[in-house]
């Protein structure tokens, strides 16, 4: 089946127009995938047809991801993640209030929370540090927006299992490779939040953080993360194979059982599903939109591109991502739309699949957080912040994003074609 590119192209716009009328970002990427499909040429039958295709592609991903509620769960209705956010900005101390509010939520991405959940999680107690210092609005909420996605290019989340599962490597092999990209956001964010520092509105109402009675031991909250990432690390440290789909759940567990809340148990798995059905529910309709793009002439037109700008072939990896990330406003929906339609022809320019994984996955975060995804207005919503004041910082974090890109194309790219 083959779409043309102008059918791919009103896929993505008739997807976004409908996310910016807060039409449900899964059914809207169906709607702009059908009409696509039919406007391309594909008919009626093809259309559904590529719909199908795209999502059975990324079936293994979702069934990964929803078992990572468990971990997920566990971490956030026990509170784990607030003691081990809460543990971090008490070790740094209030002059480094915005390094520590950047560590608690780089932590806990990178551990497994979600970036929306953690920003919420962090966002108390930086307020409190905020209010303490004299703060304002656009420094803090750049500090934990710049921890966020530190965490979550080395994270065990949905979009890092993503493009794992597309370039067929290990998840620790991704996660390790975003060790460098994650550098590059949190130095690139400890400078941004201090330009920013006294910029913005100020925190005028105080706002409780989590009772301490109520939170766990910083041991036990920190079992569950640990355990899961020792299990990860089984494959190339011992050549033991233990897949994420059962590595997550048993860090969700263990955490679980150190920190004797077994009788809640249900309760965390049933949290868990609930905040990854949502993800799942979203990359179904991303693997429709998939489906679409990916039988299209639309790739060959942006290589096209690449080579008419003299640009090397392994650069398709971070544009595209790039351009997913910005279309779906979504780091997980990004990566997973790049990795899928635009993976196999990255692999045709040399690179390893662990670069092309990691080049691709980091572009995703350049335009992650326009006002047409969820993180804008929740990172926005955690701090009070007006949605006028929220798009003066959208600039900053993409530069961040662009921080990580650069960084990532030079070791990954750059350095190993010279070398």
């Amino acid at each position: 089946m083959n779409i043309s590119a102008f059918g791919a192209i009103i896929a993505l716009v008739i997807a976004i127009i409908l996310i910016l009328k807060k039409v449900e970002p899964t059914y809207a990427m169906i709607f702009g995938a059908i009409f696509g499909g039919l406007l391309g040429g594909a008919g009626l039958a093809g259309t559904v047809s590529c719909m199908i295709t795209g999502v059975q592609g990324i079936v293994s991903a979702i069934v990964r991801i929803v078992t990572a509620g468990i971990l997920a769960g566990v971490l956030i209705e026990s509170g784990a993640a607030a003691r081990i956010a809460e543990a971090i900005i008490r070790k740094m101390g209030s002059r480094r209030s915005l390094i520590a509010i950047m560590l608690a939520t780089w932590c806990l991405t990178a551990v497994g929370v979600f970036g929306d959940v953690a920003v919420i999680t962090v966002a108390p107690i930086a307020i409190q540090l905020a209010r303490r210092s004299g703060f304002k609005k656009l420094g803090v909420l750049m500090a934990l927006i710049g921890g966020v996605k530190a965490g979550n290019v080395m994270s065990p989340n949905p979009n890092a299992i993503a493009a794992s599962e597309a370039f067929h490597i290990p998840l620790t092999s991704t996660m390790m490779a975003g060790i460098v990209p994650a550098v590059a956001a949190l130095i690139t964010t400890t400078l941004l939040s201090r330009a920013l520092i006294h910029k913005g509105s100020d925190f005028d109402e105080v706002e409780e953080s989590v009772s301490e009675s109520e939170l766990p031991s910083l041991a036990g909250a920190v079992t569950g993360p640990l355990v899961t990432i020792l299990l990860l690390l089984l494959r190339p440290l011992c050549g033991i194979t233990v897949d994420p789909l059962i590595a997550l759940p048993a860090g969700g567990i263990s955490g679980v059982l150190a920190m004797r809340k077994g009788k809640h148990i249900c309760f965390y798995f049933t949290s868990g599903l609930k905040k990854m059905s949502g993800v799942a529910m979203l990359l179904i309709g991303t693997g429709t939109l998939a489906g679409i793009i990916s039988n299209s002439n639309l790739k060959d037109v942006i290589i096209q591109g690449i080579e008419y700008a003299g640009l090397p072939g392994f650069l398709l990896a971070p544009i595209s991502g790039t351009l997913m990330g910005a279309a779906t406003a979504s780091s997980t929906a990004g990566t997973t739309l790049a990795s899928q339609i635009f993976g196999p022809t990255v692999m045709l320019s040399g690179i390893s699949a662990i670069a092309a994984a990691v080049m691709t996955h980091t572009g995703s975060f350049v335009f992650d957080g326009l006002p047409h995804g969820s993180f804008f207005h929740v990172s926005a919503g955690a701090l009070n912040m007006d949605i006028r004041e929220r798009l003066k910082l959208i600039a900053y974090e993409s530069l961040n994003g662009l921080a990580m890109v650069v960084l990532a194309v030079l070791v990954y790219g750059v350095l190993r074609f010279a070398g």
